[in-house]
């Protein structure tokens, strides 16, 4: 049985490990559709919100710098999968749609990823995903807390 101070030494490493071979198992099934964890990712995350997305307001959300979200969509434009347009009100910011293609990959990227995350929390019971999921939002919001402070 690990210590105390064997289980918090090794949380991180557990942490990243897991999101790493989540990521390899949706990346792999999502090969067929040209797509990788960078791109489908947004692409779920245009596609659920409500109203067009600015370009920033997207790097914020995806918690990424301007230029890699400039490739990103570079790429995403390329494969037809999103819009980029001038907003009416500030004709400097992009807004971003995603076209009817998109809309049609993201139906099967949603079934894969659903596929993926039965597989990976079977075993575990409600109770299990609702500690894990505090235990992780506590952990997200403490995080984001040490880099507001360093701001």
């Amino acid at each position: 049985m690990k210590t105390q101070q064997q289980l918090r030494d090794g949380f991180g490493r557990l942490i990243a490990r897991t999101g790493r071979q989540w990521r390899r198992a949706v990346d792999r099934r999502l090969q067929p559709f040209g797509l990788t964890e960078a791109t489908w990712l947004p692409l779920i995350y245009l596609a659920r919100t409500p109203a067009p997305v600015r370009q920033k307001d997207l790097a914020a959300s995806l918690v990424l710098d301007g230029s890699s979200v400039v490739r990103l969509l570079d790429a995403l434009e390329a494969a037809g999968l999103i819009e980029r347009r001038e907003e009416s009100v500030d004709r400097r910011a992009k807004i971003i749609t995603v076209t009817d293609r998109g809309l049609s990959i993201i139906d099967q990227v949603e079934a894969v990823s659903r596929d993926v995350r039965n597989a990976t929390l079977v075993g575990l019971s409600p109770d299990q995903i609702e500690i894990a999921t505090n235990v992780l939002d506590l952990v997200c919001e403490n995080l984001a807390k040490q880099q507001d402070s360093e701001v």
